[in-house]
């Protein structure tokens, strides 16, 4: 037979591998958490897609399934069999704040990450499908980059990272005078760190410490199932005083070549002996005698203490791109303690015995995504 479709098929034979697989259709797939070969080829992609974060990691749906009960959808774009591009995405369902289709909750970065710009667009074009399936009043993409001028934006946040220099002494001369003897005074307070193997240390500081700021604390068991799910690849320091005691700690993650602390917690103490300087120090320290490349502070409201901090330690801010298509409301959800219509909860927030908001805010916060 010698027909047009025989025709495009014989020279689809002779045409050399890598040229088959970009002419071959792209397809569409769901993550299933429990075929372990596919998530490791979720993760191969993550690891050398420059677009990925630490968030796009396979991990987050277990933590958003297991911990937080919301439903998650983990979509790629597959062509000849290669990922060419991954979306992870969260159901979020709340009484209190509405439902989202959230890219990713409980993450500072997420959307699409991508190599192929047409994968890219097919999971953007299935989130929104998605989103109105499920009826939904907003999709959010946390993106590090604008990816649609025309899709309402988030300018609240900024993210700080910065290149580590090779040289432990040079990081230390990097930071500002004033900031830089901060963490001497730390170290001549005879401050010690240490990596903890539980988060019994870090949660009663961390826990502790948003008690203090009228935030609800997530719960002791979200943070052992980011140790169980990402083994070392997520660590604890703390920081002593010379009797042993902890003043200060920091949960860490670690992806490629960057260290990214991302929850923190200090005692009452920590600000007048340093132990908070010193800790980001002996953080740095480390992760530069380890041979990383990047230290990432993460992410920060514009005009908050955590935003000065990072100032003050000589990082940039770089915008965050958070994107929405709005669905039941006519603006961007504002669930965060800046807003002035929560200044009443924050207020009773910190007059709660810490036992009982221990008990409690878990199950608020995991509304808030």
């Amino acid at each position: 037979m010698h027909d047009a479709t025989s025709t495009m098929l014989k020279r689809t034979e002779t045409m050399p591998l890598d040229e088959q697989a970009s002419a071959a259709p792209l397809q569409l797939r769901q993550l299933d958490p429990n075929d372990a070969a596919a998530c490791a080829r979720w993760d191969a992609f993550v690891l050398q897609c420059p677009q990925a974060t630490f968030f796009h990691r396979a991990g987050w749906l277990t933590i958003l399934r297991d911990v937080f009960k919301h439903q998650p959808y983990f979509l790629y774009a597959e062509r000849a069999g290669q990922i060419e591009a991954v979306l992870p995405l969260g159901h979020v369902r709340s009484a209190l704040f509405g439902k989202a289709l959230v890219s990713l909750p409980f993450a500072v970065y997420g959307g699409v990450a991508a190599q192929d710009a047409a994968a890219a667009e097919m999971l953007e074009i299935e989130a929104q499908v998605l989103a109105r399936r499920l009826g939904v009043d907003h999709l959010e993409m946390r993106n590090l980059q604008q990816r649609h001028s025309d899709w309402p934006t988030q300018d609240l946040y900024v993210s700080f990272r910065k290149a580590l220099l090779p040289e432990v002494e040079a990081n230390m001369l990097a930071i500002p005078r004033k900031q830089r003897a901060m963490v001497r005074k730390g170290i001549q307070r005879g401050l010690r760190s240490q990596i903890d193997s539980t988060v019994e240390r870090f949660f009663a500081l961390y826990a502790d410490n948003v008690h203090r700021h009228g935030t609800p604390a997530l719960s002791r068991k979200y943070f052992q199932a980011l140790q169980r799910v990402f083994g070392a690849d997520c660590e604890i320091l703390t920081v002593e005083d010379p009797e042993g005691r902890p003043l200060s700690s920091v949960l860490s993650f670690y992806f490629r070549d960057e260290v990214l602390p991302y929850y923190a917690g200090d005692d009452v103490l920590a600000r007048d002996l340093a132990a908070n300087d010193f800790k980001y120090w002996e953080l740095m320290r480390r992760a530069c005698e380890r041979g990383l490349k990047v230290f990432d502070y993460g992410r920060s409201k514009q005009g908050t203490g955590s935003y000065a901090f990072k100032k003050n330690w000589g990082f940039e801010p770089q915008p965050l791109y958070y994107q929405y298509c709005l669905y039941k409301r006519d603006a961007i959800p504002q669930n965060n303690p800046a807003n002035a219509k929560y200044r009443l909860l924050i207020a009773t927030w910190r007059r709660m015995p810490l036992s009982l908001a221990n008990l409690i805010g878990p199950f608020v916060v995991r509304n808030l995504g």
